[in-house]
């Protein structure tokens, strides 16, 4: 892992801390296709990393619909996210390890994430992970989602920590662009299906899981 001295871990939330992209998938497909979109689950892999708003006017951009309503459609997909964190979520492999690990190393702790604050306080709910983040920001009311560095700056900034001293952990293309933007080191760690492809070459390193995380935090101290 080819990563230089750090003061702070930021994780992204959906597909690091929480199964939660099939859920999206499945969200977007139920409520898109509902308006006559007829999208597929590759469609919906194109946005995934976006802030659920900016995924709505992708699509309408590209396929567009009448009575358009973004913050309607936003809401609807967002209700059945929260209905089905609280119901099934469950958090991905090695995630109370790395928390365990960046507090036994002594490492701030953060969270940044392109959701909303409602599926947000789902995420920390179901998992009961609140009370390991120092500092914890959404996307939700800033101008710019990721890709675009913003929210990434905001949590560095409430951490009290210079970005370039910041490890964000990414599992999307747009949350790592986000991330690299905001001056922070990275590591990615994909889906399965989406494990060693070129464009993760732009991140600092690529792990399969968070156990590897914390392996790697523990042999560094």
């Amino acid at each position: 892992m080819q990563i230089s001295k750090i003061e702070a871990v930021i994780f992204d939330m959906d597909g690091v801390l929480i199964d939660s992209e099939p859920s999206w998938q499945q969200a977007e497909l139920e409520v898109f296709n509902a308006l006559g979109l007829n999208l597929t689950l590759a469609d919906t892999k194109q946005t995934t990393g976006l802030r659920i708003d900016q995924v709505v006017s992708y699509w309408h951009q590209r396929r567009p619909w009448a009575n358009y309503n973004n913050s309607e459609t936003t809401q609807q997909i967002s209700e059945r996210m929260v209905a089905t964190i609280l119901q099934s979520g469950t958090p991905l492999k090695g995630v109370l390890q790395a928390l365990a690990a960046c507090k036994q190393t002594k490492l701030k702790i953060g969270l940044a994430t392109s959701s909303p604050q409602c599926i947000l306080e789902a995420v920390l709910t179901r998992l009961d992970i609140r009370q390991h983040f120092d500092a914890i920001e959404s996307a939700e009311g800033l101008r710019y989602g990721k890709p675009h560095p913003e929210v990434y700056l905001n949590c560095a900034a409430q951490l009290n920590i210079e970005p370039h001293l910041c490890l964000a952990i990414e599992d999307s293309y747009h949350g790592l662009i986000s991330a690299r933007a905001a001056n922070m080191q990275t590591i990615v760690i994909p889906a399965p299906e989406d494990r060693g492809q070129a464009r993760w070459v732009l991140a600092h390193a690529e792990l399969n899981d968070l156990d590897e995380l914390a392996t790697q935090l523990l042999n560094k101290s």
